[in-house]
């Protein structure tokens, strides 16, 4: 007999590990319960009592009072969710908190939304207050200090829910109760307000809050929206679900939906309120020609026709391989899709390439060596079921809000952290093993890695001989390796790697993380590999709570790639020197499909310098701000006889530009993004696109049809169905299957998605162990006796990549430069005081940074951020990139430095092309 429950004695069937109230509001209504102090993405805490409930053990018997939200159902329970007694308990309770709380803000304004402590009060009814009234809501000032998160802690109502918010979500602890009883409060930092706290403006406190105690500047809780849509966030490759709040057709605010798989109701402060830049004055809104030397605003038709007929009259003097494209991870699954398709099937050429190829290019390749396929193994949700993490060239709490965030709440429950990084990022502070190793060291500290996990006889023997080939010669390699050597090259004691190797191996389950920190590296690549031979050695391949896990950089990465976004592999990766693809290409299309490898990015300026390239099509990447050596990439592109620049503002690389599509933002279109976890998620268009301009996709099918090729209008089920002819893990989706959460590839005819990959075998066959020696870079061969630093460069939380669109919001007042870190020994030496503006030279070029003096980094390595165009960061940068995908090495830039004698006045400068 199934196992049931009865409210109100009716019997209802009993799920595991389920709570009384989830049990109710399961089988009832959501509603039929009020609470306060809970929330589905929060533990619960039972401490306002408003959900209590009676409970018998039979029917209309003897019943006890319980807090329904924290106390589990069992079979043969009587529920009694509504009687007489609860009803007054109730009452009661709001008695007493409105016996503390502004009279004036118990029903909710006229034109605004309720509060939910205003609907539990509709709902419950409103008491008459009996009880002295405390007046202490009088005493607390408003804090309006923060761009974005404003309180009012008179409308507190001490369920703490912001408290717990700040410490579960977000890992913070910025939030606090100072006093007792009705003195009580909520303190922000060491009593502070918002902006002088330690505050990373996420907002999950203002989210939670169920009153406006806690509200943001947009007042987002309030508004009566006109709809709300579901889409995705922009940034970074989390994939963050967001719920978009609409009035007068103008974004007013946006929350993060709880049922999320991806983020459970968080979203850090890019996702949550920098989203203005849509609207911003900036914004391109008219094509545009060169002419005359000056780029003037022209109509669609004019634009699309000078554009072909430019192309054509390129293609036809040159060939097809005389026009390259970049495509861009910040468009959709479906406008990465045609670009590329334009590129290989209209022109005829495999000269098309995107962002990945600047980040992580060397995770795919090394995957796919390894493994056979170059996408994350598991799912992030798994970081809750694992036994340890091994983070590595990853700043997470920056680069990745959301998940370093869950990485933090588990370190500080006690889960075992290892982190492999340069700098004593935020998630090194919690680590329990910190291995700060110098700047393009990894291959070196991974190999001492592998070594200690073979000396201590750690290896998984069954998953190596069952699943796995080249385990001989590697583990031959590791016996020989000089550790001595080895010890010194990475600046890590040997006993450190040791026992961080120990503990990786010893856990019953780990999993994995890396950043751009591992792949932006003369051996990237290398790296890769090695990092996968770790995991393959332990058997932490194709089980819950392990595998290898790249942290994408922009909010499709992977999506890109996936789409065909590479100059070697075509749509679904597949090869496009393999004849067999070549028949299935030419069967899909209609039409040949090259077969030659075209440039990667690096080899298209090569190729303009030398005037084999004489077109290029940008879609959606300011090269001159995010590309390494920006001299050298300016002059490649002033050698093109045509560029167009597809944007949403006039950046850099747009102003060099003959042509200038303006684009849509992603709250203007319609599509898919593909995070991390390879989770393909639906992107919906929540306001029309502002009037000039156009989605992506829309200007490529455009321009398609101008090139004479006939491809259908432009929508996102439309093309994903194509989409899903072609890419073979695809092939089971569909536009209205995805739903709410998205699906995971591979993806099976019928829909079934796949959460964990390699569980029985490798997309290969069996798993590759590879061997890699430790090389020095070119960089610091080269140039390390003139300018004796390492710069070494990454995101901050603030703002995102070039903040093309972060500068143009309010995040600016919050972070408005980048900052040079410098260790205090090489400030002293260098007659550095904090807050100094410091010259920075290299090989390429110089430029000025305003410096703070920190411990993040060891002697000898300095660190910036690249978000702001005036510190022209890639001035310094150099061409040196990984052997084998030749993604640039950002993270090793050989420099020196010196006190400034005229500050920002002084203009970066290139030192030679």
């Amino acid at each position: 007999m199934e196992k049931v429950a009865f409210i109100d004695n009716i019997p209802y069937e009993l799920s595991t590990e389920e709570t009384i109230l989830s049990f109710v509001r399961r089988h009832r209504s959501i509603d039929i319960i009020p609470t306060l102090c809970q929330a589905d993405n929060l533990e619960n805490y039972g401490s306002c009592r408003i959900c209590s409930v009676e409970v018998a053990l039979q029917e209309n018997g003897p019943a006890k009072v319980m807090a329904s939200c924290h106390s589990p159902v069992t079979a043969g329970m009587f529920i009694y969710p509504s009687t007489e007694r609860i009803k007054r308990l109730r009452k009661n309770i709001l008695e007493l908190i409105l016996s503390d709380y502004p009279a004036d803000r118990i029903k909710p304004k006229s034109g605004k939304m309720p509060t939910e402590f205003q609907k539990v009060l509709l709902s419950v009814g409103i008491p008459e207050v009996r009880y002295p009234e405390q007046k202490k809501h009088n005493e607390i000032p408003t804090d309006k200090s923060h761009p974005y998160i404003w309180s009012d802690l008179s409308e507190c109502i001490k369920c703490y829910r912001c408290v717990r918010a700040c410490d579960e979500l977000q890992a913070e602890h910025v939030l606090a109760v100072m006093g007792r009883g009705h003195g009580s409060r909520i303190i922000k930092g060491l009593n502070q307000s918002f902006i002088d706290s330690p505050c990373v403006s996420c907002g999950a406190c203002v989210q939670t809050c169920p009153t406006n105690a806690l509200s943001d500047r947009f007042g987002t809780k309030s508004l009566i929206a006109d709809r709300i849509v579901r889409t995705v966030c922009t940034y970074c490759g989390v994939g963050c679900n967001i719920e978009v709040r609409v009035k007068d057709d103008i974004v007013r605010g946006i929350q993060a939906p709880v049922n999320a798989e991806v983020n459970r109701g968080h979203t850090c402060l890019k996702g949550r309120f920098a989203f203005e830049f849509y609207t911003h004055p900036d914004r391109l809104r008219s094509p545009m020609i060169r002419k005359n030397g000056i780029l003037e605003n022209v109509s669609w038709a004019e634009a699309y026709s000078f554009t072909a007929s430019r192309f054509k009259e390129i293609k036809d003097k040159n060939g097809p391989d005389s026009l390259a494209g970049i495509s861009s991870s910040r468009c959709t699954n479906e406008e990465n899709y045609l670009m590329q398709k334009f590129f290989r099937i209209v022109i005829g050429t495999n000269n098309i390439d995107g962002c990945a190829r600047v980040c992580h290019a060397p995770t795919a390749m090394g995957m796919q060596w390894g493994f056979g396929t170059g996408a994350a193994t598991n799912s992030v949700s798994e970081i809750y079921k694992t036994s340890c993490i091994l983070l590595i060239g990853s700043n997470a709490t920056s680069a990745h809000p959301v998940t370093g965030a869950r990485i933090k709440a588990v370190a500080q429950k006690g889960i075992p952290l290892i982190v492999i990084d340069p700098l004593r990022t935020e998630l090194a502070k919690f680590a329990k093993h910190h291995l700060q190793n110098r700047p393009g060291t990894n291959v070196a500290v991974l190999n001492m890695f592998a070594r200690y996990i073979l000396e201590e006889g750690l290896t998984d023997r069954t998953f190596i001989e069952k699943r796995t080939e080249g385990w001989d010669d590697f583990s031959k390699y590791l016996h020989d390796l000089n550790m001595d050597q080895l010890e010194k090259i990475t600046g890590v004691d040997r006993n450190l790697v040791k026992r961080a190797a120990i503990e990786y191996a010893s856990a019953p389950s780990a999993m994995e993380f890396h950043g751009l920190g591992v792949t932006e590296h003369w051996q990237g690549t290398k790296a890769i590999t090695l990092i996968l031979n770790i995991a393959m050695m332990t058997g932490n391949i194709g089980k819950e709570g392990s595998g290898i896990n790249p942290l994408r950089g922009q909010n499709n990465v992977q999506g890109a790639a996936d789409m065909g976004v590479q100059p070697h592999q075509g749509a679904g990766y597949l090869d496009v020197t393999d004849p067999a693809n070549s028949l299935i290409f030419k069967k899909f299309y209609g039409k040949d499909h090259p077969s030659g490898i075209g440039y990667k990015i690096p080899e298209m300026f090569g190729a303009a310098q030398r005037g084999d390239l004489k077109a290029l099509w940008i879609m959606g990447e300011d090269l001159l701000q995010t590309d390494p050596n920006t001299c050298h990439v300016k002059s490649a592109l002033e050698s093109l006889e045509f560029l167009v620049v597809q944007e949403l503002f006039m950046t850099d690389t747009a102003r060099i530009a003959d042509v200038v599509f303006p684009a849509a933002s992603f709250l203007e279109k319609e599509g898919t993004f593909t995070n991390s976890e390879r989770r393909i998620q639906k992107v919906q268009r929540v306001v029309e696109p502002l009037p000039g301009t156009k989605p992506d996709g829309q200007i490529v099918v455009e321009m398609m049809n101008s090139m004479g090729y006939q491809q259908k209008e432009y929508s996102a089920e439309n093309v994903l169905n194509e989409i899903s002819g072609i890419v073979p893990f695809f092939s089971g989706v569909t536009w209205d299957n995805l739903g709410d959460n998205g699906k995971q590839w591979p993806v099976m005819a019928d829909g079934t998605d796949t959460k964990i990959l390699h569980t029985e075998s490798f997309k290969r066959g069996r798993g590759k162990f590879h061997s890699w020696t430790f090389e020095e870079s070119p960089e610091i061969l080269l140039n390390s006796e003139k300018y004796p630093y390492i710069l070494t460069t990454g995101r901050g939380l603030v703002h995102y990549n070039s903040g093309t669109m972060t500068r143009r919001t309010p995040n600016r007042e919050l972070v408005g430069e980048d900052i040079l870190l410098i260790h205090p020994d090489d400030a002293e030496v260098r007659g550095i005081r904090n807050g100094d503006f410091v010259d920075i030279f290299s090989e390429r070029g110089k430029t000025t940074l305003r410096s703070e003096i920190s411990n993040i980094v060891k002697p000898g390595v300095i660190y910036t951020t690249f978000h702001f165009p005036e510190a022209a960061i890639n001035f310094l940068t150099s061409n040196v990139g990984d052997e084998y995908t030749l993604t640039p090495e950002y993270k090793v830039v050989a420099v020196d430095i010196k006190k400034s004698l005229f500050g920002l006045l002084k203009r970066p400068e290139c030192s030679n092309l």
